[in-house]
């Protein structure tokens, strides 16, 4: 059976604060727990002023404390930001505190525009470049390898799940080759997701840490009562989506309704193109449309994206689809 789990990019609406975004992360972290959902992520974002998440572990700890059971992660580290040690203390903190529950997803991207590396003092080209090996180095101070000059205190012994990354050809042969489980952003970059599982499942050798392929999809998903409903509630991210693609990132704005049919066909079309593996409507339509995908990717676990204006809609999204999604 499918599992189910949840991205959170913590979002701050306009009007609001870190502080109120923070809080409501923790409802809603809470709330997946209470459906039984499998995962509660977030991922590493810079510079954008509608994402709290930049500061993952910090984040993770305050999220871990508000539940009890629900497995929760990095959807992910951006590890070319990183020292595989400072990650490795990082994440072996969390895993002390609440062991058993840890995710560590690890991506190649900067999370950010091109002005990141010279606020990390980092040549993120050649750091890309060092990704497969640092992903290996970080392994093996888990590991507590004592081929490492320094042992990570805490991380050696820890037991974070790690995941890979991608939304392109280069993260599913990585993932393949170190035989990890592999989880791909369909839900901003769609392009290659069949191409990419497929080159991922065809090359994966088993490892200590996985036997066979496992792939996790991510999907915006939006439920209501009404599809009209669904698609005003979806119209915050659709604008936020398209601020961030015209280089003007904010707070996520509240909803309008009508928004798509408001915009110039050009842009409405790289929206279209960019939201493609998305579940907007009643709870039938995202049943239809969850279904469809995984009988199309063959996924192991769907994670739902989907940020509201109103936390409480956000809230009665979740509740629908996982009702419609029981049983997939």
């Amino acid at each position: 059976m499918t599992q189910f789990s949840i991205l959170d990019f913590i979002s701050v609406v306009e009007g609001g604060t870190v502080s109120q975004a923070l809080y409501e992360a923790a409802k809603l972290a809470r709330l997946s727990e209470d459906l039984r959902l499998h995962r509660y992520w977030i991922a590493e974002h810079h510079g954008m002023p509608g994402i709290a998440s930049s500061a993952v572990a910090t984040c993770l700890a305050h999220i871990g404390h508000a539940t009890s059971k629900i497995r929760i992660g990095a959807g992910g580290i951006m590890l070319p930001n990183h020292s595989p040690l400072l990650i490795a203390e990082q994440f072996g903190t969390l895993d002390a505190l609440f062991p058993g529950r840890i995710d560590l997803g690890l991506g190649r991207a900067p999370g950010a525009d091109s002005r990141i590396g010279q606020m990390l003092r980092k040549d993120l080209h050649a750091a890309a470049e060092r990704f497969p090996n640092d992903v290996i180095e970080l392994q093996a101070l888990f590991a507590g390898d004592a081929r490492m000059p320094l042992q990570a205190c805490p991380g050696a012994g820890a037991a974070p799940e790690i995941w890979l990354l991608g939304s392109s050809l280069f993260g599913a042969q990585l993932a393949a080759h170190l035989g990890l489980p592999y989880a791909f952003a369909s839900h901003f970059a769609p392009a290659a997701l069949d191409e990419a599982l497929a080159v991922y499942r065809e090359n994966f050798r088993p490892s200590d840490a996985l036997d066979k392929p496992h792939v996790m999809v991510a999907a915006n998903c939006f439920a209501a009562d009404t599809r009209e409903e669904a698609e005003l509630i979806a119209s915050s991210m659709d604008q936020s989506f398209v601020a961030l693609r015209t280089g003007t990132p904010g707070r996520l704005p509240p909803p309008v309704p009508g928004y798509r049919d408001s915009l110039p066909p050009h842009v409405l079309a790289g929206l279209q193109g960019m939201r493609k593996v998305s579940a907007i409507g009643t709870r039938d339509d995202v049943r239809e449309t969850i279904a469809a995908l995984i009988a199309r990717t063959g996924a192991d676990e769907v994670v739902l994206a989907g940020s509201t204006f109103n936390p409480v809609a956000r809230h009665r999204s979740l509740e629908i689809a996982m009702d419609a999604l029981n049983g997939l």
